[in-house]
């Protein structure tokens, strides 16, 4: 039976890194990324997706023995799978307009970007799903009984209505990572609803920012998101690491990156906070304690960032160890 799952998209990520190098057509998505986070720690894992007819059998047959694809769902027909994200010299990710970032570093613009506008259209209404979005009637039985469910960014209809869904099929622990679409003023009301159902609540600084203003204090914020439900805000941060908040205590603990800024052993930052996602669910889960599931998140990222590719961090599983008694 397995014990974790996390959901969100599968995808077909293109990008150019911040030295100015291009990837394209590598196996990714926000699913699989918290799925590798969590299975650095020996664990099991469930993907939950939607994917489309397009999407490579083979990419899933590669998949190692523990993790799960028993909660795959091919919807019919071609489904737009592809992600683009260029990370700038100055640290911003932009993940729109391909053709004049890859102008930019003098390459053309590959084929299969053509049209493309950005990867999440329709992420922001409240009770639309576009077709790779998961629904309730979407949970597959051969995960029940399953533990701890992770929400990966994913439209805001699907984080309202399947949460209550996952509480009705016995999940005790169900965290999420808000999509940022819907990480603006209008759709507070629904935020503030769906704090009370979740254990813990990981948004990026850029998501806060974009909800709460730019003026608005990260710490500031995270008690805010709190006084609405949730007993833990983890707040990540990129290279400045991770602000957590627990209400149980009051306590609010900066976290550090595992790498400073300019490590030359960063490669590719895509999936960085997915991959914490899953480390947290897994030491969350484990510990009961967030601040040791931040610490978990922490390494996780740090290990995916050092190659190119959702799988790469698997080859590493022996360092998390190491690298979580360094933290500790």
């Amino acid at each position: 039976m397995v014990k974790y799952v996390t959901a969100g998209g599968m995808r077909i990520d293109y990008l150019i890194t911040h030295t100015g190098e291009a990837q394209t057509e590598l196996v990714g998505g926000n699913a699989l990324y918290t799925a590798v986070g969590a299975a650095i720690w020996g664990e099991q894992i469930g993907l939950w997706s939607r994917i489309g007819e397009n999407y490579p059998q083979t990419w899933l047959e590669a998949l190692p023995d523990n993790i799960l694809i028993d909660g795959l769902i091919r919807v019919p027909g071609w489904q737009d799978h592809r992600t683009f994200f260029a990370y700038t010299p100055d640290g911003r990710r932009e993940d729109t307009n391909p053709a004049q970032h890859f102008a930019r570093i003098g390459k053309p613009l590959p084929e299969a970007l053509q049209g493309y506008v950005h990867s999440t259209p329709g992420q922001d209404e409240p009770d639309v799903y576009e077709p790779l979005a998961l629904r309730p009637s979407d949970w597959p039985a051969a995960y029940d009984g399953a533990t701890a469910v992770h929400l990966s960014p994913l439209s805001l209809a699907t984080h309202r209505h399947v949460p209550p869904h996952l509480r009705q099929r016995g999940i005790r622990q169900i965290t999420v990572d808000p999509g940022e679409r819907y990480m603006i003023p209008k759709h507070t009301d629904y935020i503030r609803q769906l704090m009370p159902q979740l254990d813990a609540f990981l948004p990026s600084a850029q998501e806060i920012r974009t909800l709460f203003g730019a003026e608005m204090d990260l710490a500031q914020a995270a008690r805010q998101l709190g006084e609405w439900g949730t007993p833990v805000v983890a707040v990540k941060n990129g290279a400045e690491g991770v602000l957590l908040w627990e209400r149980k205590n009051g306590r609010l603990t900066h976290l550090p990156a595992y790498h400073r800024e300019g490590d030359g052993r960063i490669v590719d930052v895509t999936g960085a906070g997915d991959s914490f996602c899953g480390g947290f669910m897994v030491g969350l889960a484990r510990t009961g304690n967030p601040l040791q599931a931040a610490q978990m998140g922490l390494v996780s990222a740090s290990l995916v960032i050092e190659g190119y590719g959702a799988l790469y961090a698997l080859r590493r599983q022996r360092d998390a160890a190491k690298r979580l008694n360094r933290a500790d």
